[in-house]
């Protein structure tokens, strides 16, 4: 698919404004509530290429002990041996093999998401939500993402039986991403 003229002056290496930015989850719990975290400490660049959005890239390293959940002590569950091992395991991270135009302002990005030292390939479908220069004159876009991810295909497998059938923690795991980020000089 060819991309409008206004795409293409958006070409360029970008940063991820991480205060202005959110990768989330969110998780089924008990089999009755969703529970949703986030990770406060990543960075990441993209590559946009709006002549040809196939040629763009994207890069992410999430810090693994920076996760919130509201929860202290689900947050140290969470970090622990039981799940991501932050002291062996310390990032997260999602590097693009595709990129490809859905039409409109709908993308969808491949890569290899990688955890507890274990790659995958991962899909996510983003809408792009906008160019704008910034007061500080700075050139942002703005993404807003979502996949879905079986947690134990990265080796997340602890569970807890419930009395009345079913477990603790859902298998299945919703991923967002509300991305800003700041085109490069």
């Amino acid at each position: 698919m060819t991309a409008t003229p206004e795409l293409a002056t958006l070409t360029g290496e970008y940063t991820l404004d991480a205060a202005h930015s959110t990768i989330g989850f969110t998780a089924r719990h008990a089999m009755v509530t969703n529970i949703k975290g986030k990770f406060l400490d990543f960075t990441g660049t993209l590559h946009l290429d709006g002549s040809d959005p196939a040629r763009s890239t994207a890069a992410l390293d999430v810090t693994m002990d920076s996760i919130d959940t509201g929860s202290a002590d689900r947050d140290g569950h969470l970090k622990s041996a039981d799940f991501f091992k932050t002291d062996e395991f310390p990032k997260m991270t999602f590097r693009s093999t595709g990129a490809e135009s859905l039409g409109g302002d709908d993308y969808r990005i491949t890569g290899d998401l990688k955890i507890l030292g274990t790659t995958k390939p991962l899909t996510i479908d983003l809408e792009f939500n906008g160019a704008a220069k910034d007061p500080f004159g700075n050139e942002r876009v703005g993404f807003e993402g979502k996949a879905e991810i079986k947690r134990s295909e990265w080796g997340l497998t602890w569970n807890a039986a419930l009395e009345t059938g079913g477990v603790l923690v859902s298998d299945k795991i919703k991923l967002n991403f509300d991305i800003s980020a700041i085109k490069q000089a």
